[in-house]
This record gives structure tokens, sequence and C-alpha cells, in this order.
């Protein structure tokens, strides 16, 4: 009767990973950030890989890495492996609609826009476990299981499917006490602007379309690397914020914040729903809920 050989024994599976990423982003310290770990982990599964081969994988520059060409041969092969895994994965877990799903959603969105939400998410699908991870980027779909994810894209970016939640526009925007002293754009040159890090150029962006001149300098104030601190500030009377009207509305319909000066200056980025190929069999329920949410406003 026919035998099958065994398969030949492999390397630590962490190796591999760790080798897969550093190769694809020709970098350690991306590798690492994308795995969660230390670059020093990175480095050391690395050596040990290429220990247990007994060939080098990268060549060691003053300026970072280079893969060697045997290592850039491997890639790919090694990279549709990892792809296949976790297609595999997903597969074993998208048939059940016991498992959790997972949405990934910028940090801003997640504690502004969909946190407000979810009470109306688990009423409309009761028993249904929700997961949420506030991320800076959107998750690689090869390489992080995601069944949902929101954020700002411009419109070349989203893919075909992507569902648009909210348009955006920017417009200064705070708290009743400092609105009632603030009856000009002028008058901005004697108030506190608040900047969200990421979004660091929005109140250079909106003095230019109202040819503000040099009136108002748009550097000036204290910067956030979080939103929502940003936005606490602006509540509690510290100053200006340059809103962001998708993350807002709540705030501007029950009177918590006001915008004095208008107008709005609509942005290029959306809010933008994006579903990877794969996932939880009652995405595109909550993606259509999420959808039509954004249209209805949520209560806060």
């Amino acid at each position: 009767m026919p035998v099958t050989p065994p398969r030949p024994r492999l390397p630590p599976l962490n190796a591999l990973r760790a080798f897969e990423a550093a190769a694809r982003c020709e970098s350690f310290a991306k590798a690492a950030e994308e795995l969660g770990v230390t670059a020093g982990a990175v480095t050391q599964q690395i050596r040990q890989l290429e220990a247990a081969l007994g060939v080098q994988l990268f060549r060691r520059l003053p300026q970072g890495v280079a893969l060697t060409p045997a290592a850039r041969a491997a890639l790919p092969r090694l990279s549709r492996g990892f792809d296949l895994l976790a297609s595999s994965m997903l597969e074993l877990g998208g048939g059940h609609e016991s498992r959790t799903l997972t949405i990934a959603a910028l940090p801003c969105i997640a504690q502004l826009w969909l946190s407000p939400r979810l009470a109306g998410l688990q009423q409309a699908f009761p028993g249904l476990q929700v997961s949420v991870s506030a991320m800076e980027q959107p998750p690689n779909a090869r390489h992080e299981l995601c069944d949902i994810a929101i954020f700002y894209l411009g419109d070349r970016k989203a893919a075909p499917s992507a569902l648009v939640l909210d348009p955006d526009a920017i417009t200064p925007v705070c708290s009743p006490a400092v609105a009632s002293r603030l009856q000009t754009v002028a008058g901005l040159a004697d108030e506190t602007l608040l900047h969200d890090a990421v979004w660091r150029g929005d109140w250079a962006r909106w003095l230019a379309s109202i040819d503000a001149g040099e009136s108002v300098d748009p550097a000036r104030g204290p910067s956030f690397s979080l939103y929502s601190v940003a936005l606490d500030a602006a509540l509690s009377g510290a100053g200006v914020l340059m809103g962001r009207l998708s993350l807002l509305q709540p705030y501007l319909a029950d009177g918590r914040l006001v915008a004095p000066l208008g107008p709005a200056l609509t942005t290029p980025d959306r809010m933008t729903l994006l579903l990877p190929a794969q996932g939880h069999p009652r995405r595109q329920e909550v993606a259509d809920w999420l959808q039509a949410s954004g249209r209805n406003g949520a209560q806060m």
C-alpha cells in the first residue's frame, strides 16, 4: 500500500511570521509594529530562523536591512501561505453566527461615532457578540482578522464595495460660553485654537477657504494625539476646536457645542465602512444597519 512521506519539519511558526512581515515591510521596526511585539523580538526570531535554515535572510545595513536573493525568492510563496492560513481561519469561524463580530475603527470614530451606536446595535441584533478595536490605520485584510473596518478615506482609496457612512466637513466649534464672545473670524486671534495631531492642517485649510489672510495664526495652540481629548477641552471652554461634523453632530444638536462662524468646508476624506472578502455571516446586515444609523443620527 502506498505510504505518504511525512512533511518536512518546519521552523517555529512565530519565526516564519516574523520573517514574512519583516521581508514584506523591509523593516524590522515596521514588522514589530504590525505584529505587536518589539523590534528586538523580531530580530531574535529572524536570527533563530537563519540559524535553523543555515542561510542569511537579510543584509544588515547602516540604515536598515535589505533582503538577500534567497529571501526575496521565497517571500511570495510564504506570503501566499500566510494568506491561505488567514483565509482558512476565517472560513472555519465564518459559518458560525455565535462567534464574535470584530469591528476595527479609527480611535476618534470608535469613541465618538461607533460607541454611541453600540446599544442600538445590540438591540437590533440580540445575542450578537461584538468586539471593537481602535486602530490608527485600516487593517490589512490579508494579515489581520476583521469583519468590518471604519476609517476616513478619500474616494480613490475606497474599494468598490465600500459604504460611505458620512460625508465630512470642518468648521470651528466651541462651548456656548466661548461662542458668546466670538463674533467674527478676527476674534479667533484672542482665543486658544485646539488641534488634533493627525488633522493639524485643518485650521489652515478652513482659514484659507474663507480668505482670512494673516489675521489668525493657524498653527497657534495646543495639539492633542486623541481627537476626543481635544473635544473635551472644547467642551470645557478651553478653546475653539476645528470640528469634524461627521463626529460632532450630536453635540451641536443638543447645544453642548456651537458653530458660531461657519461656513463649513467639505473635506475630501469621508467616513467609510470597509468589508474584507470574507467574514462573519451577519456582517453585511450589521454594515447596512451602521450605514442607516449614519443617515439617521445617534442618541448620545
